[in-house]
Protein backbone atom coordinates (compact mmCIF):
# COMPACT_ATOMS: atom_id res chain seq x y z
CA UNK A 1 0.00 0.00 0.00
CA UNK A 2 0.94 3.44 -0.50
CA UNK A 3 -0.37 7.03 -0.08
CA UNK A 4 -1.24 8.98 -2.82
CA UNK A 5 -3.20 12.32 -3.53
CA UNK A 6 -6.52 12.05 -5.54
CA UNK A 7 -9.43 15.07 -6.30
CA UNK A 8 -12.53 13.21 -5.35
CA UNK A 9 -14.63 16.04 -6.45
CA UNK A 10 -14.69 18.90 -8.51
CA UNK A 11 -13.57 22.19 -6.54
CA UNK A 12 -11.19 23.86 -4.62
CA UNK A 13 -8.25 22.32 -2.47
CA UNK A 14 -10.73 21.36 0.01
CA UNK A 15 -11.78 17.88 -2.47
CA UNK A 16 -8.18 16.42 -2.13
CA UNK A 17 -7.90 13.00 0.00
CA UNK A 18 -4.95 11.43 0.89
CA UNK A 19 -5.72 7.94 0.15
CA UNK A 20 -4.14 4.27 0.94
CA UNK A 21 -3.63 1.93 -2.28
CA UNK A 22 -2.27 -0.96 -3.73
CA UNK A 23 1.04 -0.39 -5.91
CA UNK A 24 1.36 -3.18 -8.01
CA UNK A 25 4.78 -4.41 -9.57
CA UNK A 26 6.27 -3.10 -13.16
CA UNK A 27 5.05 -4.56 -16.10
CA UNK A 28 6.93 -5.20 -19.15
CA UNK A 29 8.58 -2.00 -20.15
CA UNK A 30 7.64 -0.43 -16.65
CA UNK A 31 9.37 0.55 -13.11
CA UNK A 32 8.11 1.26 -9.97
CA UNK A 33 9.88 4.17 -7.93
CA UNK A 34 10.06 5.67 -4.64
CA UNK A 35 9.29 9.23 -4.76
CA UNK A 36 10.82 11.48 -2.80
CA UNK A 37 9.18 14.67 -4.36
CA UNK A 38 6.95 15.81 -6.82
CA UNK A 39 6.52 19.05 -8.67
CA UNK A 40 3.08 21.18 -8.04
CA UNK A 41 1.93 23.16 -11.44
CA UNK A 42 -0.94 25.43 -12.39
CA UNK A 43 -2.30 22.91 -14.67
CA UNK A 44 -2.55 20.29 -11.09
CA UNK A 45 -5.18 22.71 -9.84
CA UNK A 46 -6.51 23.11 -13.06
CA UNK A 47 -7.74 19.39 -13.39
CA UNK A 48 -9.87 19.49 -10.82
CA UNK A 49 -11.67 23.23 -10.69
CA UNK A 50 -13.72 22.53 -13.72
CA UNK A 51 -12.37 25.07 -16.26
CA UNK A 52 -11.09 22.27 -18.20
CA UNK A 53 -14.61 20.20 -17.59
CA UNK A 54 -16.35 19.02 -14.76
CA UNK A 55 -16.93 15.05 -15.92
CA UNK A 56 -18.06 13.39 -12.78
CA UNK A 57 -16.88 9.93 -14.55
CA UNK A 58 -12.97 11.56 -14.82
CA UNK A 59 -13.32 11.72 -11.05
CA UNK A 60 -11.08 10.62 -8.84
CA UNK A 61 -8.45 12.88 -10.82
CA UNK A 62 -5.11 11.75 -9.85
CA UNK A 63 -2.67 14.56 -9.40
CA UNK A 64 1.14 15.34 -10.01
CA UNK A 65 2.93 15.26 -13.94
CA UNK A 66 7.10 15.53 -12.70
CA UNK A 67 8.68 14.26 -9.80
CA UNK A 68 11.87 12.19 -8.63
CA UNK A 69 12.67 9.35 -6.76
CA UNK A 70 14.46 5.88 -6.32
CA UNK A 71 14.05 3.05 -8.80
CA UNK A 72 12.71 0.15 -6.66
CA UNK A 73 11.22 -2.33 -8.97
CA UNK A 74 11.91 -3.44 -12.88
CA UNK A 75 9.81 -4.98 -15.34
CA UNK A 76 10.75 -6.97 -17.89
CA UNK A 77 13.00 -5.72 -20.63
CA UNK A 78 13.94 -3.14 -18.64
CA UNK A 79 17.60 -2.13 -18.57
CA UNK A 80 17.45 0.65 -15.47
CA UNK A 81 18.97 -0.67 -12.18
CA UNK A 82 16.97 -0.99 -8.45
CA UNK A 83 18.55 2.07 -6.49
CA UNK A 84 19.01 4.37 -9.34
CA UNK A 85 17.79 7.74 -8.50
CA UNK A 86 15.72 9.37 -11.51
CA UNK A 87 13.68 12.12 -12.39
CA UNK A 88 10.07 11.29 -13.53
CA UNK A 89 8.79 13.34 -16.24
CA UNK A 90 5.90 13.10 -18.34
CA UNK A 91 3.81 11.36 -16.01
CA UNK A 92 0.85 11.12 -14.09
CA UNK A 93 -0.09 10.20 -10.23
CA UNK A 94 3.43 11.74 -9.08
CA UNK A 95 1.51 12.86 -5.67
CA UNK A 96 1.74 9.73 -4.41
CA UNK A 97 4.32 7.67 -2.36
CA UNK A 98 5.52 5.63 -5.18
CA UNK A 99 3.94 5.00 -8.56
CA UNK A 100 4.32 2.66 -11.67
CA UNK A 101 5.58 4.19 -14.76
CA UNK A 102 6.53 3.49 -17.83
CA UNK A 103 10.51 3.28 -18.01
CA UNK A 104 10.85 5.84 -20.83
CA UNK A 105 9.28 8.46 -18.39
CA UNK A 106 12.17 8.41 -16.17
CA UNK A 107 16.17 9.31 -16.64
CA UNK A 108 18.78 9.35 -14.11
CA UNK A 109 18.64 12.65 -12.08
CA UNK A 110 22.46 14.18 -11.98
CA UNK A 111 23.89 13.93 -8.57
CA UNK A 112 24.28 17.14 -8.18
CA UNK A 113 20.30 18.26 -8.19
CA UNK A 114 18.49 17.80 -5.04
CA UNK A 115 15.47 15.69 -5.21
CA UNK A 116 13.55 18.74 -4.94
CA UNK A 117 15.15 20.81 -7.62
CA UNK A 118 14.87 17.69 -10.27
CA UNK A 119 11.07 17.35 -9.04
CA UNK A 120 10.13 20.82 -10.45
CA UNK A 121 12.54 21.18 -13.55
CA UNK A 122 11.60 19.30 -16.31
CA UNK A 123 7.77 20.37 -16.75
CA UNK A 124 8.69 23.63 -16.75
CA UNK A 125 11.61 23.77 -18.67
CA UNK A 126 10.60 21.31 -21.55
CA UNK A 127 8.24 24.04 -22.08
CA UNK A 128 10.69 26.83 -22.45
CA UNK A 129 12.37 24.73 -24.70
CA UNK A 130 9.18 24.48 -26.72
CA UNK A 131 8.69 28.23 -26.52
CA UNK A 132 12.01 29.22 -27.77
CA UNK A 133 12.01 26.41 -30.44
CA UNK A 134 8.91 27.12 -32.02
CA UNK A 135 10.05 30.89 -32.08
CA UNK A 136 13.22 30.37 -33.02
CA UNK A 137 15.42 32.47 -30.59
CA UNK A 138 18.89 32.24 -31.61
CA UNK A 139 21.81 35.07 -31.54
CA UNK A 140 21.10 38.56 -31.28
CA UNK A 141 17.09 38.22 -31.23
CA UNK A 142 15.79 40.56 -28.71
CA UNK A 143 12.97 38.71 -26.76
CA UNK A 144 9.76 39.95 -24.88
CA UNK A 145 9.34 37.91 -22.06
CA UNK A 146 5.91 38.18 -20.32
CA UNK A 147 5.35 36.32 -16.53
CA UNK A 148 9.35 35.99 -16.56
CA UNK A 149 9.59 35.76 -12.78
CA UNK A 150 7.36 32.95 -12.90
CA UNK A 151 8.51 28.90 -13.45
CA UNK A 152 8.48 28.62 -16.97
CA UNK A 153 9.25 32.52 -17.95
CA UNK A 154 12.83 31.99 -15.30
CA UNK A 155 13.51 29.18 -17.52
CA UNK A 156 13.00 30.72 -20.63
CA UNK A 157 14.93 33.36 -19.39
CA UNK A 158 18.27 31.41 -18.87
CA UNK A 159 18.09 29.44 -22.11
CA UNK A 160 17.15 32.36 -24.01
CA UNK A 161 20.00 34.26 -22.80
CA UNK A 162 22.78 31.07 -23.24
CA UNK A 163 21.28 31.10 -26.99
CA UNK A 164 22.92 34.63 -27.25
CA UNK A 165 19.40 36.78 -27.31
CA UNK A 166 18.25 40.04 -25.45
CA UNK A 167 15.47 39.46 -23.16
CA UNK A 168 13.10 41.49 -21.76
CA UNK A 169 11.12 39.94 -18.97
CA UNK A 170 7.80 41.47 -17.51
CA UNK A 171 7.26 41.05 -13.75
CA UNK A 172 5.97 42.85 -10.84
CA UNK A 173 8.74 45.19 -9.69
CA UNK A 174 9.98 43.05 -5.80
CA UNK A 175 11.04 40.64 -8.31
CA UNK A 176 13.45 42.99 -10.71
CA UNK A 177 16.52 42.08 -8.85
CA UNK A 178 15.49 38.04 -10.01
CA UNK A 179 15.18 38.58 -13.36
CA UNK A 180 18.78 40.75 -13.71
CA UNK A 181 20.58 37.95 -11.75
CA UNK A 182 18.98 36.20 -14.70
CA UNK A 183 20.52 37.57 -17.28
CA UNK A 184 16.96 40.13 -17.77
CA UNK A 185 16.18 43.56 -18.25
CA UNK A 186 12.89 44.03 -16.45
CA UNK A 187 10.18 46.24 -16.69
CA UNK A 188 6.75 46.49 -14.84
CA UNK A 189 3.68 45.04 -16.84
CA UNK A 190 0.37 46.82 -16.72
CA UNK A 191 -0.59 50.28 -18.87
CA UNK A 192 2.21 51.38 -21.12
CA UNK A 193 3.88 48.40 -21.25
CA UNK A 194 4.39 49.15 -25.06
CA UNK A 195 5.90 51.88 -24.49
CA UNK A 196 8.00 51.15 -21.51
CA UNK A 197 9.43 47.96 -24.19
CA UNK A 198 10.00 50.44 -26.78
CA UNK A 199 12.12 52.78 -24.72
CA UNK A 200 14.10 49.56 -23.90
CA UNK A 201 14.27 48.07 -27.30
CA UNK A 202 14.01 51.24 -29.56
CA UNK A 203 15.38 49.43 -32.60
CA UNK A 204 12.06 46.75 -32.05
CA UNK A 205 11.58 43.01 -30.20
CA UNK A 206 12.08 40.47 -32.66
CA UNK A 207 10.55 37.38 -30.41
CA UNK A 208 7.18 37.61 -27.53
CA UNK A 209 6.60 34.84 -25.30
CA UNK A 210 3.35 35.41 -23.45
CA UNK A 211 3.51 32.55 -20.37
CA UNK A 212 0.64 34.47 -18.52
CA UNK A 213 -2.36 34.82 -20.72
CA UNK A 214 -4.03 37.94 -20.63
CA UNK A 215 -5.31 40.74 -23.26
CA UNK A 216 -2.30 42.72 -22.18
CA UNK A 217 0.68 40.17 -23.31
CA UNK A 218 -1.49 39.55 -26.34
CA UNK A 219 -2.28 42.90 -27.38
CA UNK A 220 1.39 44.64 -26.69
CA UNK A 221 2.78 41.64 -28.72
CA UNK A 222 0.76 42.08 -31.90
CA UNK A 223 1.88 45.69 -31.27
CA UNK A 224 5.79 45.03 -31.16
CA UNK A 225 6.10 42.28 -33.20
CA UNK A 226 6.00 42.02 -36.67
CA UNK A 227 6.04 39.17 -37.80
CA UNK A 228 3.32 37.13 -35.84
CA UNK A 229 4.95 33.42 -36.25
CA UNK A 230 7.55 34.63 -33.68
CA UNK A 231 4.80 35.36 -31.06
CA UNK A 232 3.62 32.21 -29.26
CA UNK A 233 1.87 31.84 -25.83
CA UNK A 234 1.43 28.47 -23.32
CA UNK A 235 -1.78 30.11 -21.38
CA UNK A 236 -4.12 31.84 -24.27
CA UNK A 237 -5.76 29.52 -26.38
CA UNK A 238 -7.96 32.11 -27.95
CA UNK A 239 -4.81 33.84 -29.43
CA UNK A 240 -4.52 31.40 -32.45
CA UNK A 241 -7.26 33.51 -33.72
CA UNK A 242 -4.28 36.41 -34.18
CA UNK A 243 -1.76 34.32 -36.09
CA UNK A 244 -0.13 33.28 -33.06
CA UNK A 245 0.91 29.87 -31.99
CA UNK A 246 -0.49 28.09 -29.61
CA UNK A 247 1.39 25.79 -27.30
CA UNK A 248 -0.87 23.02 -25.81
CA UNK A 249 2.19 21.24 -25.00
CA UNK A 250 0.05 17.95 -26.65
CA UNK A 251 0.48 15.19 -29.44
CA UNK A 252 3.50 16.48 -31.46
CA UNK A 253 3.67 19.39 -28.73
CA UNK A 254 4.28 16.41 -26.10
CA UNK A 255 6.76 14.36 -28.05
CA UNK A 256 8.81 17.58 -28.52
CA UNK A 257 9.04 18.25 -24.82
CA UNK A 258 9.86 14.88 -23.86
CA UNK A 259 12.92 15.46 -26.29
CA UNK A 260 14.45 17.98 -24.70
CA UNK A 261 14.55 16.19 -20.92
CA UNK A 262 18.52 14.97 -21.75
CA UNK A 263 19.58 18.49 -22.44
CA UNK A 264 17.95 20.31 -19.71
CA UNK A 265 18.71 18.02 -16.88
CA UNK A 266 22.57 17.91 -18.71
CA UNK A 267 22.24 21.83 -18.10
CA UNK A 268 20.65 21.31 -14.77
CA UNK A 269 23.82 19.36 -14.37
CA UNK A 270 26.56 21.73 -15.05
CA UNK A 271 24.89 24.55 -13.06
CA UNK A 272 24.06 26.18 -15.99
CA UNK A 273 19.75 26.02 -15.41
CA UNK A 274 19.08 26.63 -12.29
CA UNK A 275 15.59 25.60 -10.48
CA UNK A 276 14.26 27.93 -7.98
CA UNK A 277 12.43 26.16 -5.19
CA UNK A 278 10.02 29.07 -3.27
CA UNK A 279 8.82 26.48 -0.98
CA UNK A 280 8.21 23.28 0.18
CA UNK A 281 4.83 21.29 1.09
CA UNK A 282 4.85 17.98 3.01
CA UNK A 283 2.61 15.52 0.67
CA UNK A 284 0.23 15.30 3.77
CA UNK A 285 -0.18 19.35 3.06
CA UNK A 286 -0.44 19.13 -0.69
CA UNK A 287 -4.26 21.66 -0.36
CA UNK A 288 -1.97 24.19 1.51
CA UNK A 289 0.72 24.08 -1.65
CA UNK A 290 -2.43 23.95 -3.88
CA UNK A 291 -3.47 27.50 -2.16
CA UNK A 292 -0.62 28.87 -2.26
CA UNK A 293 0.02 28.16 -6.10
CA UNK A 294 -3.51 29.61 -6.81
CA UNK A 295 -2.68 32.92 -4.96
CA UNK A 296 -0.24 33.49 -8.08
CA UNK A 297 2.79 35.18 -5.49
CA UNK A 298 5.37 32.65 -5.46
CA UNK A 299 8.63 33.01 -7.12
CA UNK A 300 10.22 29.75 -8.26
CA UNK A 301 8.64 26.12 -7.76
CA UNK A 302 6.39 24.86 -5.32
CA UNK A 303 7.06 21.20 -4.52
CA UNK A 304 6.08 18.52 -2.22
CA UNK A 305 7.95 16.10 -0.32
CA UNK A 306 7.49 12.45 0.41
Amino acid sequence: MTISVRATAYGGPEVLAIVDEPVGEPGPGEVRVALRAAGVNPIDYKLYSGVLGADPAALPISLGLEGSGVIEAVGPDVELTVGTEVVVYPATGTYAAALVTPAESVLPKPAGVSFEEAAGLLLVGATAVHAIDATKVGEGDTVLVHGAAGGVGQAVVQLAVRRGARVIGTASERNHDLLRELGAEPVVYGDGLADRVRALAPDGVDVALDLVGGEEALQVSLDLVADRGRIATIANFAAAAQGVAVLAGMGDDARLRAAARPQLLRLAAEGALQVRIASTYPLTDVAEAHRAIKEGHTVGKIVLTI
